[in-house]
């Protein structure tokens, strides 16, 4: 099938690398014309394990291309997929649409026969209602049908997720856009990948809850790891405890410095404006994201006070600065939080990503960056662990040691075992344990 995909960020160029994976004839669109210009010379916008050799791969059998001309593109495809931007509109918190309603004009503009347009952004209940009266309007003699196809891409294992997933959702009523769709992911009913066919405004709802309820697990756990540390239990050992219920589940219940990236902040605030406008407010979920905003500065006092209530004149090394491990995405890392808050308390940033440095400088000023963890470390009062990258869970804890001004380590991530620290003569701080001093 020939497919074009409006927008080549995150989300556009992962799922249109994978459909043309399965053989489609995927044309990837976008405004830029410097970040096409970097995708037909295999250079990614975003760090995703394996995505540029799926890219490189399929482009070298001409089963996918990178235009700005989005014209051609939608006039040859029978389905076109709306991925672009949705962030949080300035001042009020609810989706920016601007982005999907502007591709919906120029897709109208271009239709050639029935062709399914699908909407593969973020987007509020009754987002796909609007895209239809767009089109209608300007063009009353097209033949197509507007779908809900959210993405469930977890960032970090995005293509893992689209090859193999734990459900595809389609929202749509319409016979000939459900055969259409079934043809596009017909590849992974090998896999059992279940369909679930809603309206299409049960489908965009679905995205939203999936991950406020995601979220709400999150902010759980951190309130419990904060019980845990003034009552002298272990967190861990109180997510396993319930986590082994499968009513529960173990997923998302590992204590932290809140979350963040691209999706949970913004549509948890998203999905409160939209219960609020409809008059059906989400209580949880509004607490859940004030939580976790309050969470993020909360950690910044844990460092202050596992340097004995002051960093003032001292120098911090923050190992791990994306929101999660195998991403670059700096957007609303608890890292920036947690840094502005300690600068103004007087401290000086030494800090270490694998990979989103580049992200990193403009969002932090006045902190150092430097190439390798012990580096990093090196001639630090303290060493803060923010983000679980693999290459940190295995320290060497003696040269560690040996190069901080004092063996204090903050670990946010629980990746160090309390009793081992305390072994090593570590000050050892976590989140939701007791402290070694």
């Amino acid at each position: 099938m020939r497919v074009a995909m409006i927008g080549s960020g995150y989300v556009g160029l992962v799922s249109g690398a994978c459909f043309s994976d399965f053989g489609h004839m995927v044309v990837c669109v976008d405004k830029s014309a410097e970040r096409i210009a970097s995708l037909e010379k295999g250079v990614m916008p975003i760090y995703e394990p394996g995505l540029e050799d799926l890219v490189s791969n399929n482009v070298k059998q001409q089963r996918l291309s990178f235009t700005t001309d989005l014209g051609p593109a939608v006039a040859r495809a029978e389905a076109v997929f709306i991925a672009v931007g949705t962030p949080p509109r300035n001042g009020d918190g609810h989706a920016d649409l601007s982005y999907v309603y502007a591709a919906a004009r120029e897709i109208a503009a271009s239709l050639d026969g029935f062709t399914v347009v699908v909407t593969k952004s973020t987007v509020p209940v009754g987002t796909g209602d609007e895209v239809e009266r767009i089109i209608r309007e300007l063009r009353p003699d097209a033949e197509f049908a507007v779908v809900s196809n959210p993405e469930f891409l977890r960032e970090g294992a995005a293509i893992t997720d689209f090859k193999i997933p734990n459900r595809i959702v389609v929202g749509t009523d319409d016979q000939r856009a459900r055969d259409v769709m079934s043809e596009l992911y017909r590849p992974l009913f090998l896999n059992s990948s279940p369909i679930v066919f809603t309206s299409r405004r049960t489908s965009e709802l679905i995205k939203y809850a999936a991950n406020a309820f995601l979220a709400t697990k999150i902010t759980f756990i951190n309130e419990m790891a904060d019980l845990c540390e003034v009552t002298g239990c272990d967190v861990q050992d109180v997510a396993r405890g319930i986590g082994l219920d499968n009513r529960i589940g173990s997923k998302f219940l590992h204590a932290g410095p809140g979350y963040g990236g691209s999706c949970f902040p913004k549509d948890t605030v998203a999905l409160v404006q939209t219960a609020q406008a409809h008059n059906s407010p989400v209580r949880i979920v509004e607490a859940v994201a004030e939580v976790n905003e309050a969470r993020k500065r909360k950690m910044a006092t844990k460092v202050l006070a596992a340097c004995h209530g002051s960093v003032s004149g001292k120098t911090i090394a923050m190992l791990g600065l994306a929101f999660k491990p195998n991403t670059d995405d700096m957007r609303e890392a608890p890292s920036l939080e947690i840094i502005a808050a300690l600068q103004a308390a007087g401290a000086t940033i030494k800090a270490h990503d694998p990979e989103s440095m580049a992200q990193a400088r403009p969002l932090l000023k006045n902190v150092t960056f430097c190439d390798d963890p012990y580096t990093c470390i090196e001639g630090a009062d303290a060493l803060v662990i923010v983000t679980e990258w693999g290459q940190f869970r295995a320290l060497d804890l003696i040269r560690v040691k040996e190069l901080l001004k004092t063996p204090t380590i903050v670990d946010l991530r629980n990746i160090y075992r309390p009793d081992d620290m305390k072994r090593r003569g570590f000050r050892y701080h976590s989140v939701g344990r007791a402290s070694v001093d």
